[in-house]
């Protein structure tokens, strides 16, 4: 009996047995079908995604779009940007279209004016440009709108508007070309040396605009180069910083920051170099004290004193905003002006005796501030220079609301509208034919050689309207004095670039890329 099961049990065994089988193939089945159904999902999902990025993304064949997402501009052009000034130079109304971008770009006096003056309030920087530079820029002047903006540049105006920072800054300038350029270029004159004549005022700039705005000597001018921690950690974050706004679409950027991959992990890693050593800096301006400082932290932080917020975050933001504009600006244009003196030594010498006479005039040993103003033609130079190589070789803003430029261009709410200083510089319609030479004259007028200012809709290297730039005499002023205690000692022959365009650079301001190596010679 327990060794032979009955029929009964036989039987129930057997149903069991197909049950469970049943059960089995059931669950494979339903496996498979769960499955299917989740590829079936997935596909439907990516899809989607697809059919969405489809509707949102310009997709577009035109010849513009085309160069662009292939690169094949490159085999005719140096720099985009000359690609760019050749496009706008082709178009009837000085304004081109990139759909793969959402993009106008212009170089139209009318419509530069129309988004920085007539129609201010419509063309803000917007939410797009602020997410592209807000983890560099913050909430500082140069990425902010409204209330926020107008708060900023108000405090700034009052301290930069100032005789006495204006002559405290004057004093900075003179000592460092004294004490640290001239005899660095002397140095590389007596040894024969050839130095990357960019690296040295970008160093310049650098001391320059941390003694001028926060009261601190980095003392990157020394005869032995020592590098700036926050110098390399800026650089590396304004170029990764560009290369977002340069991108087909912010997706491509935001997924890997989302991932902290790639170019966006060595970006998040400078960002806190650059927070840390900003806020040591605060902290050791706090240290020294601000009562009678005259730079323009201390300034800022004064103003605690009288009832304004000012938390280390704003500070910080502050930080920034001043080695923006005051550093890769200034030294950007004062590479660029020598790299024009070195191929025209006749306008170098004019420069040289226009200094010369103004010394026979004086009583004073130095050349003063107020000299420095009546020196006419070295002021042409200068604004030759930078209307062939604006430091900003371009500036967006973001439509609010659907307008129409004065050219007829019609832009929706939410595009983006690019002008572009650097090929305005080389539009004929706006400086005649002879615009892609370097002509200091075309700005002096009378037979004295005064210099006559160009509407800053048709030559908007300081910007324009309300966000003109605050700085402009300062940097000017800096300019002048490099270059004429440069001239007057040394003649600068640059070494190995034989195009008539340098190769810039990705960043938010104009470097050339490789530098630019010089020999330099005493007069």
């Amino acid at each position: 009996f327990l060794l032979f099961p009955s029929p009964i049990q036989g039987a129930g065994a057997a149903t069991d047995a197909a049950t469970g089988t049943g059960m089995e193939e059931l669950s494979w089945c339903a496996r498979c079908a769960g499955l299917a159904f989740l590829v079936f999902s997935v596909c439907v999902v990516a899809l989607g995604a697809a059919l969405f990025l489809a509707r949102r993304w310009p997709w577009c064949s035109c010849h513009v779009c085309r160069s662009y997402l292939t690169g094949s501009w490159a085999r005719d052009f140096t720099n985009l940007g000359d690609w760019y000034a050749h496009l706008l130079r082709c178009s009837p109304t000085g304004t081109v279209a990139v759909h793969v971008l959402g993009c106008t770009i212009t170089a139209n006096p009318a419509n530069v004016e129309h988004m920085l003056h007539t129609r201010f309030d419509n063309f803000p920087k917007g939410k797009p440009f602020a997410a592209v530079l807000g983890d560099l820029l913050g909430g500082g002047i140069f990425n902010v709108d409204g209330d926020a903006w107008r708060h900023q540049r108000k405090m700034a105006s009052l301290e930069l508007g100032s005789v006495a920072v204006r002559s405290y800054a004057y004093g900075i300038v003179a000592e460092e070309v004294e004490a640290r350029l001239l005899p660095l270029l002397a140095d590389a004159a007596d040894n024969g040396r050839v130095v990357d004549l960019q690296d040295v005022f970008r160093r310049f700039a650098f001391d320059t605009i941390c003694k001028i705005s926060f009261g601190l000597d980095p003392g990157c001018l020394e005869l032995d180069m020592p590098m700036s921690k926050l110098a390399a950690a800026f650089d590396t974050a304004s170029r990764l910083s560009a290369m977002r706004g340069a991108a087909a679409s912010p997706l491509v950027w935001r997924v890997k920051r989302l991932l902290n991959v790639g170019s966006e992990r060595e970006l998040r890693k400078s960002i806190r170099l650059v927070d840390e050593l900003a806020a040591a800096m605060i902290r050791q301006r706090r240290k020294l004290g601000v009562a009678g400082s005259h730079d323009l932290l201390s300034r800022f932080m004064a103003s605690e004193a009288h009832g304004t917020a000012v938390d280390d975050k704003y500070l910080r933001d502050i930080v920034v905003s001043f080695l923006l504009a005051g550093r890769d600006t200034v030294s950007s244009a004062l590479t660029t002006i020598f790299m024009l003196l070195s191929k025209n030594p006749a306008v170098a010498a004019a420069v040289r005796a226009e200094a010369a006479a103004g010394e026979k005039t004086r009583t004073a040993s130095k050349t003063t501030y107020e000299q420095l103003k009546s020196l006419h033609y070295t002021h042409a130079v200068l604004h030759e220079n930078m209307r062939l190589f604006p430091p900003v070789q371009f500036d967006s803003k973001f439509c609010a609301a659907d307008d129409v430029l004065p050219d007829g261009t019609y832009v929706t709410a939410g595009a983006r509208v690019m002008y572009h200083p650097y090929a305005m510089g080389r539009m004929p319609r706006i400086w005649g034919d002879d615009c892609e030479k370097f002509r200091p004259e075309r700005w002096l007028t009378g037979p004295g050689g005064t210099f006559v200012p160009e509407s800053l809709y048709r030559y908007p290297v300081f910007q324009a309207g309300l966000r003109v730039c605050l700085g402009k005499e300062l940097a000017v002023m800096e300019m002048k004095a490099v270059s004429v205690a440069v001239v007057k000692q040394f003649d600068v022959e640059v070494v190995g670039h034989k195009g008539a365009v340098p190769r810039f650079a990705p960043g938010l301001t104009a470097s050339i890329s490789g530098g630019l190596p010089v020999r330099v010679r005493r007069v």
